[in-house]
C-alpha cells in the first residue's frame, strides 16, 4: 500500500490533505470533527490582532455558480477572517494540538503591515504549539480595503518585508499564501523566497462578482439591497490554480521552493494533478463545505489506489513529475499531427460534434452520408483542434490519433516530418527570420 505520510517543510502529517484556512477551520469543534474524519492537517481560520475582532455581515455570505445538475461549480465568499476573540482561538488551538499531536496545525495570520503587529502576535501563536504559520496575503475582499490580505500580496516588496519580520521573530516554519489577483504570480513568489519563506501556498480566492439579482439589481449575495465583490473558489478555479502552481514550480528563480497547492480540489485526481505539478501537499475548502469532512476518505483511498496501480510507493515518487513536461507554447512540436476519430459503435448521433465543428471550427465533420445521418471526421479538413472530443457527451467516443511519421497529412498534402520543430525556428516567425539574417 502506498505511503501517504507527508513531510512538508518539516511539518509532518499522516497524509497530504489539509483543510484550508476558511469557515471549516474556525473553531475547535470543526477541527476535531475534521481530524476524526481523517484530514492530515488544518490551517486554522485566519487570526487577527488582539483587541476587538472583525465584524462579519449577518446576512448571506455566499453566492454560487451551479452546473446543469445543480452541482456546485464555484462559490463566492464575502466572509472575512475570524470574528472570534484572539485568545479564544489560541486556547482552542493549543487544546486541539494536544489532542491530536500527529496532525498538522497551522495558524493563518493577518495583521496590519507593521513590524510591531507581527512581532506581537507571533509569540502568542507559537505558545499554542502550532506547527507553522501561514501569512494570509491573498484575501481579496474586506480586509484588502484595510491594507491587508491581497493589498500586501500584490506588492512584492511588502511580501518580502513581512516574511523577513516573521522569520526574525518566530521559530515556526513560514508559509506565504499568495493571491491570484495579480499579473504574474512568479513575482510575489520570488519576493517571498527572497524574504526567507519556507514555502508558499496558492491560490487564494479570485476577486469576483458571482452573479446579479435581476429583480433587485444588486450583486449576489445581496445584503440589505447591496452586494460586494468577494472571493471565488471551488472546482471552477482549478485550472487557474494549476497553472500558477506550475509557473512557480518551473521558474528558475523559485525552483525547489515548497508549494502547498490550493484551488478547486474535489477528488483524489485533482489532488494528484497538483502534486505532480510540484505541490508538496494540498489544501481543500469548498469540497468539504459541499460534501462534508468525510470526503477526505475518498481522496485518501483514491490517491492510494492510483499510486499502487502505477507502482508509486511514496509521495516523493510523484511530486513534481509533470513539471519537466510543462513548457511555453513556442516550444511545442509543430510537426506533431493528430486527427479526430469517431467510434461509430459508441456514437449516439446527437450531432453535437458536427454543429460545434461546422459553426465554430473547421467544417471537418459530416452530418449526412448518402442520405443517412452519419458523423465522420474528414481528415482533409481536420486540424486536430480537439473541440469535438471536448463537447461529445460520450466518453471515449471521439479520440485523437497521432499520424505516424512518414504518413500523408491529407489537409496539407505534406508527409509528416519525424523531426522536432517549434515556433522559434519556424520560417513564419519574424524573430527567427531576423536571427537568420
Amino acid at each position: 500500500m502506498a505511503d501517504l505520510r507527508n513531510n512538508f517543510v518539516g511539518i509532518k502529517s499522516p497524509n497530504p490533505f489539509w483543510l484550508a484556512s476558511a469557515p471549516p477551520t474556525d473553531k475547535a469543534y470543526n477541527v476535531e470533527r475534521a481530524f476524526k474524519a481523517g484530514w492530515g492537517g488544518v490551517v486554522w481560520k485566519t487570526l487577527g490582532e488582539e483587541g476587538p475582532p472583525v465584524v462579519n455581515v449577518n446576512g448571506p455570505r455566499y453566492g454560487a455558480i451551479w452546473g446543469a445538475d445543480r452541482r456546485l461549480l464555484g462559490l463566492n465568499n464575502i466572509e472575512l477572517i475570524t470574528d472570534r476573540d484572539l485568545q479564544t482561538n489560541l486556547r482552542e488551538m493549543k487544546q486541539v494540538k494536544m489532542n491530536w499531536p500527529d496532525r498538522a496545525l497551522i495558524a493563518s495570520i493577518m495583521v496590519p503591515c507593521e513590524e510591531q503587529a507581527w512581532k506581537a502576535i507571533l509569540p502568542l501563536v507559537e505558545e499554542t504549539g502550532a506547527d507553522g504559520i501561514e501569512l494570509n496575503f491573498g484575501c481579496p475582499h474586506g480586509m484588502s480595503e484595510r491594507g491587508m490580505g491581497s493589498a500586501v500580496g500584490q506588492v512584492p516588496e511588502y511580501i518580502e518585508m513581512v516574511v523577513r519580520w516573521c522569520k526574525q521573530y518566530t521559530r515556526m516554519p513560514v508559509i506565504t499564501k499568495l493571491t491570484p489577483n495579480i499579473t504574474d504570480v512568479r513575482r510575489p513568489a520570488r519576493a517571498a523566497k527572497a524574504g526567507g519563506t519556507d514555502a508558499v501556498s496558492l491560490i487564494n480566492t479570485i476577486n469576483s462578482i458571482v452573479s446579479v439579482d435581476l429583480d433587485n439589481f444588486a450583486p449576489n449575495p445581496t445584503v440589505g439591497g447591496k452586494g460586494s465583490h468577494g472571493g471565488y473558489c471551488g472546482p471552477a478555479v482549478k485550472p487557474i490554480a494549476l497553472n500558477m502552481v506550475a509557473e512557480i514550480a518551473r521558474d528558475p528563480e523559485t525552483y525547489g521552493l515548497p508549494i502547498s497547492g490550493i484551488g478547486g480540489i474535489t477528488t483524489w485526481r485533482d489532488a494528484a494533478e497538483f502534486l505532480v505539478l510540484g505541490a508538496g501537499n494540498v489544501q481543500v475548502c469548498t469540497a468539504a463545505m459541499t460534501y462534508g469532512f468525510k470526503i477526505v476518505q475518498e481522496m485518501i483511498s483514491g490517491l492510494s489506489d492510483w499510486m499502487d496501480e502505477k507502482g508509486h510507493k511514496a509521495l516523493d515518487d510523484i511530486t513534481g513529475r509533470a513539471v519537466p513536461n510543462v513548457t511555453d507554447w513556442q516550444y511545442l512540436n509543430l510537426n506533431y499531427i493528430a486527427k479526430a476519430k469517431i467510434d461509430q459503435d459508441a456514437c449516439i448521433k446527437c450531432g453535437r460534434c458536427y454543429i460545434a465543428c461546422e459553426d465554430t471550427s473547421h467544417q471537418a465533420i459530416t452530418n449526412f452520408v448518402d442520405g443517412v445521418r452519419h458523423f465522420e471526421v474528414m481528415d482533409e479538413e481536420c486540424v486536430g483542434c480537439n473541440l469535438c472530443v471536448s463537447v461529445c457527451p460520450v466518453e471515449n467516443c471521439i479520440t485523437m490519433e497521432q499520424l505516424p511519421a512518414g504518413s500523408l497529412d491529407k489537409r496539407t498534402g505534406k508527409v509528416v516530418d519525424p523531426n522536432y520543430a517549434n515556433w522559434t525556428t519556424h520560417p513564419n516567425n519574424p524573430m527567427a527570420r531576423q536571427a537568420a539574417e
